[in-house]
């Protein structure tokens, strides 16, 4: 029996040494809380997208409280609120964010596209893309296998009829559907602004690229020559609106003989 309870007591001891020095080494070897750091971190949204440049919350929040930034208006899902809250916190003056939102610019739908495979594969469209460029002939478009959806944090998008759509309303422009599409195909527009887009990303040659989609862009030039404010150019068989010169005349629109630009007033 005294084995027993010497063997017990060892075990005790050994516990009790182990304890103590455990809660010494957490007393010398704590990290400094940066409570400035904490009270933003707490202002902002959580989403931890990144799209303000940093690695999340936690990092915007540290890069404001040192000092290493003092634009309070880098967090586009917070939106001019959050950013007016910090900036009173700091004392500094508020940045303005302009509210965006994101758009899948592909019209790649079940009855505009082609198909040259059923694919039976992992739903993803970076997976698919991996293989021949996914199912659709079209190797630009959309393949509406739900990277994006699964990605978004506010559920602000859907699949229909094949491609990803974004709600607008629902929309905090985070940028993680930007990231999470293999393909390029969703670009942040302004809300509330009439602006011209491009709705097709194929690159390929004019009549390539109508036999793979009927919404294809054929770069056939003519939206190039009746924009007055130069927005919008042509490479690789592509057209592109420059939002920032867009006026939304409504113009390029008109003249696309295949209606793959759109005016959106999202």
């Amino acid at each position: 029996m005294s084995s027993i309870l010497t063997a017990v007591l060892i075990v005790g001891i050994i516990g009790l040494v182990c304890g103590i020095a455990l809660a010494i080494a957490s007393i010398v070897l704590a990290v400094p809380v940066d409570e400035k750091a904490e009270a933003i971190t707490e202002m902002l949204p959580g989403a931890n997208c990144g799209a303000c440049g940093y690695s999340g919350c936690a990092g915007y929040a540290a890069a404001l409280s040192s000092g290493e930034t003092t634009d309070t208006a880098l967090c586009n899902p917070g939106g001019n609120e959050v950013s007016a809250q910090i900036a009173k916190y700091l004392g500094l003056s508020a940045g303005s964010i302009e509210p965006m939102t994101a758009v899948v610019l592909c019209q790649g739908t079940y009855a505009n596209a082609t198909t040259k495979m059923n694919y039976k594969g992992v739903q993803s469209c970076k997976m698919a893309s991996q293989l021949f460029g996914g199912p659709k002939d079209c190797v630009h478009g959309c393949l509406g296998l739900g990277d994006c959806v699964r990605e978004c944090p506010y559920h602000a998008i859907n699949i229909c009829d094949g491609v990803a759509r974004v709600n607008p309303a629902i929309c905090k422009a985070c940028k993680k559907c930007v990231a999470a599409c293999p393909k390029g195909l969703i670009e942040l527009l302004p809300l509330n602004k009439s602006k011209a887009a491009v709705l097709c990303k194929n690159k390929d040659k004019g009549a390539i690229a109508r036999k793979e989609c009927k919404m294809a862009c054929i770069g056939c030039m003519k939206c190039v020559k009746v924009c007055e404010a130069e927005a919008v150019t042509v490479k690789n068989f592509n057209a592109h609106v420059d939002t920032e010169k867009c006026t939304g005349c409504g113009k390029c629109h008109e003249v696309c003989p295949v209606g793959c630009i759109d005016i959106l007033n999202l």
